[in-house]
């Protein structure tokens, strides 16, 4: 029996996010807290890097989205590969803040042209019945990532943070182009249909009495932006990923210098999230589609919360485990399903521009998370406080799924006589 397609694409999505996680989004706490000591530059002034990545992300987000809808995603993320690969190529020559940024800004570009939110469009329209499963099965990619920690370490310990740096880069040139090359545009545009199960197929389990699938809705943009549903999910993504930007940026360097553990001890504590959002990942994709996914992401919200406390914290080393497992866990049960309920809610033909605006609002929480953190750091003298008041927030966000109800195609306007 042929493989559908659309599973290759999964497996490539899925190394690309594996690139990306490994050295960008769990390996920049290291950069930081090296250049931190060897800079002598402020959490506030390191905070503004990955601020700045954020900030990126809720420009460009919309013409994303409106490029993804005309053109395919296929040569986004080809430039979005080189891009990374050139960022981190930069990163091994920083030698001044202006660099650092200038690094950043290119790695973030390249990130967003080549990352989760083409990734996930382009895998929302070649699957719906297995929908949230393809955007988990590629989420391990992001987990595993995280499992490299250790050995990012190391490397920075024994090579140095520039030869580690540009390694990276050369890696992300020679493994990531051909993965990019897979991710193709619609399923109708070459053969294919969704889910790899052709009409007639579906025609015949209706006939030997198999439930119909329910009737997705098509929502426009217009429409999509009127609902409710569409502004609270923007809402509780946004206050998820003030904790979890604010955790890739701060957590090494809050257990290094608030709670004294070492460099190494740190990082297997990143490791030990990475396996519980290892384990919320694959919950997510043997589970999610049997559960109502809002209810889902508002649970891991709490999780989030309860996580960032027990960091926060931790007086002991069995504490920074229990963050590790429901910060890990909750991260990555929730965020597959981000994507996969705005397509639910929203259906496939304008789901590229609905995520792209979706990004410029959920970007927001990117900036705030690091910033807020880093700042407070700066004026108090450690996390305590920005710790804790990320905290709440990440509960707060358990509202705004509950109140992200699946939305009604508003009626059709009647024609005037």
């Amino acid at each position: 029996m042929k493989l559908f397609y659309g599973w290759r694409m999964v497996g490539a999505a899925c190394g690309i996010q594996f690139l990306l996680a490994a050295f960008l989004t769990q390996a920049l706490g290291l950069y930081i807290a090296v250049l931190s000591d060897e800079m002598g530059w402020s959490k506030t002034t390191l905070s503004g890097a990955a601020a700045l990545q954020s900030v990126e992300a809720a420009i460009i987000g919309p013409v994303l989205g409106w490029v993804m809808d005309r053109v395919g995603p296929q040569k986004m993320i080809r430039w979005g590969m080189f891009l990374f690969a050139a960022g981190l190529l930069l990163l091994s020559q920083v030698d001044s803040v202006v660099t650092f940024y200038a690094s950043a800004l290119m790695m973030a570009v390249g990130a967003s042209l080549g990352g989760y939110f083409p990734l996930s469009v382009a895998l929302v329209q070649w699957f719906e019945k297995f929908r949230a499963r393809a955007l988990s099965i590629m989420s391990l990619g992001l987990a595993m990532g995280g499992l490299v920690v250790p050995l990012m370490a190391w490397s920075i310990q024994v090579w140095g943070w520039r030869a580690t740096a540009a390694g990276s880069g050369l890696l992300v040139l020679m493994t990531g182009l051909p993965m990019a090359s897979i991710i193709r545009r619609r399923p109708e545009d070459h053969g294919e249909h969704v889910d790899g199960i052709h009409p007639a197929q579906a025609a015949a389990d209706l006939a030997q009495g198999q439930p119909a699938p329910p009737v997705q809705m098509e929502f426009t943009v217009a429409q999509a932006l009127r609902t409710r549903a569409f502004w609270m999910l923007a809402i509780g993504h946004g206050l998820a990923l003030l904790v979890v930007s604010a955790v890739n940026v701060h957590a090494i360097t809050h257990m290094k210098e608030g709670l004294g553990y070492s460099f190494t001890a740190a990082s297997w504590v990143i490791l030990i999230m990475t396996f519980g959002q290892l384990a919320g990942v694959l919950m997510g994709a043997t589970m999610g589609d049997w559960f109502e996914k809002r209810k889902v992401a508002a649970l891991c919200m709490l999780a989030h919360g309860v996580g960032m406390l027990c960091l926060t914290f931790a007086n002991h080393m069995a504490m920074l485990v229990a963050f590790g497992v429901f910060h890990g866990i909750a991260w990555g049960l929730r965020g597959p399903f981000m994507q996969a309920i705005r397509a639910d809610y929203f259906g496939r033909n304008a789901i590229g521009l609905i995520l792209g605006l979706s990004a410029a609002i959920i970007a927001l929480g990117q900036i705030a998370g690091p910033m807020i953190a880093g700042v407070l750091a700066d004026l108090t003298g450690d996390y305590q406080l920005g710790f804790t008041l990320l905290a709440l927030l990440a509960a707060l966000g358990s509202l705004a799924f509950m109140l992200a109800t699946k939305p009604t195609l508003p009626p059709p306007a009647e024609t005037p006589a």
